[in-house]
């Protein structure tokens, strides 16, 4: 299958699932993106080849990027056994950041970290208008964020702008471990 095929097949199968997540008949679907219901029925086939204002009208109907649409579909259920948990080592391996999403959605992340006692973990910078929750599981974190320091503690949640710089410090004698969740959004969710 070449990547025109597989693409369609993705959409195809996109579109139909999406659309009945959201128990849209093909009617209502076309009602509410403003086309023919028997467009839908041809991209739902795996035949249709729709236009860009087509697959926008399309996305918008269904709250959803043109990028989900389009993209392999995604397994309704994902085990990831714990040998195969991605794991990244930061500061010569005190610090371990274990990622818990085996699906890549844009400014959502979801990790575990472990400190070492005096461990310490420079944080990037997340999508701008991004929101991180740490909860600390066990420990206790020094979390900065744009230059002060916050001290969590076991149980603690420490919510803060995702967009700034931070950093992580265990500052305790045992191993600290926490559970950090970034957010997008939407603009003015904050205020």
């Amino acid at each position: 299958m070449d990547s025109k095929d597989a693409t369609a097949g993705y959409l195809a199968a996109n579109l139909q699932a999406l659309r009945r997540s959201k128990n849209l008949s093909q009617q209502a679907l076309s009602q509410r993106a403003d086309m023919p219901r028997s467009t839908i029925t041809h991209i739902e086939s795996g035949q249709g080849n729709p236009s860009l204002h087509n697959l926008c009208r399309l996305a918008g109907a269904l709250g959803v990027s043109i990028e989900e649409l389009l993209a392999r579909p995604r397994e309704q259920v994902t085990l990831l056994p714990a040998g195969e948990v991605p794991v990244l080592q930061r500061s010569g391996g005190k610090a371990l950041l274990h990622k818990l999403m085996p699906d890549r959605v844009r400014g959502i992340e979801i990790d575990r970290l472990e400190l070492a006692p005096g461990a310490s973990m420079g944080g990037h910078p997340h999508i701008e208008g991004s929101k991180e929750y740490l909860m600390v599981h066990s420990g206790e974190v020094r979390v900065s964020v744009a230059g002060a320091e916050h001290r969590v503690r076991c149980g603690d949640v420490l919510a803060f702008p995702g967009d700034q710089r931070h950093g992580y410090r265990n500052a305790g004698r045992g191993t600290a471990v926490a559970l950090s969740v970034v957010l997008p959004l939407p603009y003015g969710a904050g205020e």
